[in-house]
Formats: C-alpha cells, sequence, structure tokens
C-alpha cells in the first residue's frame, strides 16, 4: 500500500483493529471481575460468612452510584468535557481502585484475627458502622444493612467504585469505536467489541473456581486477587490506546471528538417520545433478566445437578484440564464468530462451523467429565458470539427489530421456567440433567444477542439525532436501576423462600427464577405493543437500517 493511500492511523486497517483490540481487551479484563465471584457464591458463604442476601446485596452496589448519585451522568460529562484518551485511562484506574479495595475486603489481611481472636480496627469499624443509611433506609435502597458482614460491606463500597469505571468505560469504548471507524466497518467493530468482552463471563466461570482451589485449599481472595490483575492490564491497554489516539489527532490536526453534552432540556422531548418508553423499559427488563441471573446462575446449577466430581489426582481434576477446556472454548469462540465473515468462501465458512460444532462438543462433554457447575455455565456466551453477527446483519438487511425482541422475550420466558421447574426434576439424572442446562444456556445466550441486534439500534429511529447522546445516557441510568435493584430481590427472595441454615448448594432457586420469567413475560408484551405503534406512527422499527439505493 502506497503512502498516498494511508495518511493516517486511522487509515490503515491493521491499526485501527489494534486500536479496537486494546479497547476490547480492556472490556474484557472488566467483565471478568464483574463477576467474579458469580461462581464460587457458596464458597462466599462457607467462609465469609455472605448469605443469599449480603451476597445479593454486595452484587448489586456495583451500579449503586451510578443510580442514586447520578455518576453515569457526570461520566457522560467528563467524556465531553476531557474527551476519549482522558476519559478511558480514568475510567480504567477507577475500576482498578474498586477492584484492590474489594480484594483487600475478601483477604484474610482485613479479617486479621490473632491469637486473642480479635480483629483489625478497620473491620471492627465497617462491623459497627454504615448499619443505618440515612434517607436511604428511609427509601428502603441503602447499599448496607444491620448484620451485613464487614467484609461484604468493604466489598460492596469497592463494587461501587469499580462500577462507576467500569460504567464510564463502557461509555468511552463505544465512541472510540466511531471514532477510529466512523465511514468504515463500524457495525463489524462493535459486534467484535461485544463478542470479545462477552467471553470475559466464560473466563470468569472457568478460572475464578480454578484459583480459589489453587494448590488444594479454598482461598477466595486468590479469585479477587485474579481479577485485580486483569483490571491492571486493562489499565495498561487503555494507556497504550490514550497515545495511539494521540497520535491520530496529531496526524488529522483535529480535536479530539467529543460528544454533545447532556443538556436537563434534552429530556422534555426525550421523555415525551412513547417509542423511547418502550425500548427503555425493554432494555431494562431484558438486561435485568439477564445479569442478575449470572450471578446467580452457578449457584443454582448446585442446587439442582447432581454432577460427579473429578477423581484426586486424575486429568479431568487437574489444573491442565481447565487450560485445556479453555482454549477449546476459544476455538469454538473464533471459529463460529469468523465463519459469518466467510461469505465468498462456502468452503471455508461451512468447515468453520463444522469445526465450531465440533469443538462446542468436547467442550460440554469436558465439562461433564469435570463435573463442576461453573464450567457448564461457561457456555452461556459462545452461542451469542456466534449468531451476534448474523442478527445484527439482518436487522441490517432486513429490519423486523420489534418481532426479533417478542422472540427474545419469548426465549427468555422458557428458559427461566426451564431452570426453576424442568431442571430440578432431572436431579436424579446427571447425564439429562447436563444437557438440559446445556442447551437452556445456550439458548438464554442467544436470546441476549438480540438486545444488541435488535434493540440499540433501534434508538436513532425514535429521538432527534442531535440527542441521541443523552437518549443513550437515560437508557443506561433505567437498566442501572435494574441492575441494582434484581440481583438484591434474588438474594431477598432466596432468603426468605428457604429455611435458615440451608447449605448454599441446596437452596431452592425456583421462586426467584419466577421472578425472571415474569420481566420476559412483561417484556414481551412491551414488544407487542412496540410493534402497534410502531404500525401506527411509522417509527421504522421493522424497516432495515440500510436503506436500497
Amino acid at each position: 500500500m502506497t503512502q498516498t493511500s494511508i495518511k493516517t492511523l486511522r487509515d490503515s486497517a491493521g491499526m485501527r483493529w489494534t486500536a479496537l483490540l486494546l479497547l476490547a481487551l480492556a472490556m474484557f479484563c472488566s467483565y471478568v471481575f464483574m463477576d467474579i465471584l458469580s461462581p464460587i457464591k457458596d464458597l462466599m458463604q462457607d467462609t465469609r460468612g455472605w448469605d443469599s442476601l449480603a451476597f445479593g446485596t454486595m452484587q448489586g452496589s456495583e451500579v449503586f452510584l451510578n443510580v442514586f448519585v447520578f455518576f453515569l451522568i457526570f461520566a457522560g460529562i467528563i467524556l465531553d468535557k476531557m474527551g476519549v484518551r482522558f476519559t478511558a485511562v480514568l475510567s480504567g484506574a477507577v475500576m482498578l481502585v474498586g477492584g484492590i479495595i474489594k480484594y483487600y475486603a475478601i483477604s484474610e489481611s482485613f479479617i486479621g484475627v490473632d491469637e486473642m481472636g480479635n480483629h483489625t480496627a478497620l473491620y471492627n469499624w465497617f462491623t459497627n458502622n454504615l448499619n443505618y443509611i440515612p434517607l436511604f433506609d428511609e427509601l428502603g435502597v441503602s447499599p448496607f444493612y444491620r448484620g451485613m458482614p464487614a467484609s461484604a460491606k468493604l466489598a460492596a463500597c469497592g463494587f461501587m467504585i469499580f462500577g462507576c469505571g467500569c460504567e464510564m468505560a463502557g461509555i468511552t469504548v463505544s465512541r472510540g469505536i466511531v471514532k477510529w471507524f466512523k465511514g468504515r466497518e463500524t457495525a463489524m467493530a462493535m459486534g467484535s467489541e461485544m463478542a470479545l468482552a462477552r467471553l470475559g463471563v466464560a473466563t470468569c466461570m472457568i478460572f475464578s473456581p480454578f484459583f480459589a482451589h489453587l494448590g488444594g485449599s479454598v482461598n477466595v481472595s486468590r479469585s479477587v486477587a485474579f481479577g485485580v490483575v486483569l483490571l491492571c492490564i486493562a489499565l495498561i491497554m487503555f494507556i497504550v490506546y490514550f497515545f495511539m489516539d494521540k497520535k491520530l489527532d496529531a496526524q488529522t490536526g483535529e480535536a479530539e471528538e467529543k460528544d454533545d453534552p447532556f443538556k436537563i432540556r434534552d429530556l422534555g422531548k426525550i421523555l415525551s417520545s412513547l417509542g423511547f418508553w418502550l425500548v427503555a423499559l425493554l432494555c431494562v427488563l431484558y438486561y435485568s433478566a439477564i445479569f442478575p441471573f449470572q450471578k446467580y446462575a452457578v449457584n443454582m446449577l448446585q442446587c439442582d445437578l447432581t454432577l460427579t466430581p473429578a477423581p484426586e489426582g486424575s486429568f479431568w481434576a487437574s489444573p491442565s484440564a481447565t487450560i485445556v477446556q479453555y482454549i477449546i472454548m476459544l476455538v469454538v469462540a473464533a471459529a463460529s464468530f469468523s465463519s459469518n465473515f466467510m461469505k465468498k468462501n462456502k468452503n471455508m465458512k461451512y468447515g468453520l462451523m463444522g469445526l465450531a460444532v465440533v469443538a462446542l462438543i468436547v467442550y460440554c462433554y469436558m465439562g461433564y467429565m469435570r463435573g463442576t457447575e461453573e464450567s457448564i455455565f461457561a457456555v452461556f456466551p459462545l452461542l451469542a458470539v456466534a449468531i451476534t453477527p448474523i442478527l445484527g446483519n439482518y436487522v441490517d438487511t432486513k429490519g423486523k427489530a420489534a418481532s426479533m425482541l417478542m422472540i427474545g422475550s419469548i426465549l427468555l420466558v422458557v428458559c427461566h421456567l426451564t431452570f426453576a421447574f424442568i431442571l430440578p426434576q432431572f436431579k436424579t439424572s446427571p447425564v439429562a440433567g447436563v444437557m438440559v442446562a446445556y442447551l437452556t444456556i445456550l439458548v438464554l445466550g442467544a436470546s441476549f444477542s438480540l438486545v444488541p441486534a435488535a434493540l440499540w439500534p433501534s434508538v436513532p429511529k425514535l429521538v432527534d439525532e442531535k440527542i441521541i447522546g443523552s437518549a443513550y445516557a437515560l437508557i443506561f441510568w433505567i437498566q442501572n436501576i435494574g441492575l441494582w435493584l434484581f440481583p438484591l430481590l434474588y438474594g431477598k427472595i432466596l432468603n426468605n423462600t428457604n429455611p435458615e441454615g440451608t447449605p448454599a448448594t441446596e437452596l431452592d432457586h425456583s421462586v426467584p427464577l419466577v421472578m425472571f420469567a415474569c420481566l420476559g413475560v412483561a417484556a414481551g408484551l412491551i414488544a407487542i405493543y412496540l410493534k402497534a405503534v410502531d404500525k401506527k406512527k411509522g417509527l421504522g422499527l421493522e424497516q432495515p437500517n440500510i436503506k436500497a439505493e
């Protein structure tokens, strides 16, 4: 390629995809840390005394500041005033600070029991304080409660800080992708970033228990330490991106591209749109039925499946099995995702699809042989990685976004009711139970792909172009309310529907799972109404994004 054809870093496919990789890896690391304790909920109860209420309250604290202190809005202002580079590095630093605090809360150093049985002064302070938060307690939205373990309180504080950085990073990464790919492969770039980030969920499910049990002794702080190391890597990725982005601006001679600031007067225009409200409600219902479920899914499988742990000293119980299974998972993801972009080479396309199917079967077999619930749930994002480009391309070329949201709602209901009532019936049949679990988890992951493919691209059709940024900020804020509320509700319901003292691996999850199914029913009704509104008002939701010439 000649010098005249590449004028800036952005004009080089290799450099702009390198920029994307840096941003995607940073989000991958944040996704790992986000659910780092989810696969070891039972160990948190056994080693730190966190019952379901404490666990759910801590997990819901991630978005507390974003919702009730409006930090999400402040993050948008920071991005607008300071630009992508500064905000990216700041978000990485904030996530790391929150991660370190959470690690210290889980560690033995914080508990610090000496020969006399005394705890550290900080442990005692958290035990005796933060039991009553004025106003928040009256409103019933406090991130703490009387009797909450001290380690859970401090972990919640750290998780709040992490959540601020994580949401800031999400907004910044999206803006960075637009900056580097504007007029080029923007949709493909966003899909690739999302696919890689979702693999963080599977990585967490596989390696969090691995590090907790490493060396034959249980130590939950090792899992969080693994997550903190990844947050360090995320910060490094953002710093490297900082210099790449700075060089790009030096080449273009332009100031950083910045979004229009969030203006209060924009709210009137947005809130007056019925279509916007329907899409916003669909968003919060979808995400509330998925992300909070991830935090309890492994424990649910522990309670509803009968697995035979691999014999000590065997290959299946060794660290090597964990590594091999993870590599096979990457093969599934890479082969299935790549097959979507081989339209001109049918042999390569079907070859990659065949490789992905074979690797998926091998992965599932290894999960069964290892006898661990977390390795079974780690299959969750794999089908989503495979079909997200397909769904996105369909909406771009054929439309039918509202119809796809209806299908997604039905799948949500079916999956959660299967977990609640059908899966427990197979507890005495290990093989059948695992097969039902795998199939349901894969379908649930596929339904989640409908959100980015059909819902997010619909927003520009509902509001004026000048206030799209404000509309997204408001949707994110509404979404965060659900992400705060439902982990907390799940934990409370789990506590109240099981006798006190029930072992962590014998809990009945059916009632909170029905709650998630109800969210799916509500989403389905709203999707039906949205389709009717679209037909009446001509919003264009059923029309393709790419218009024929």
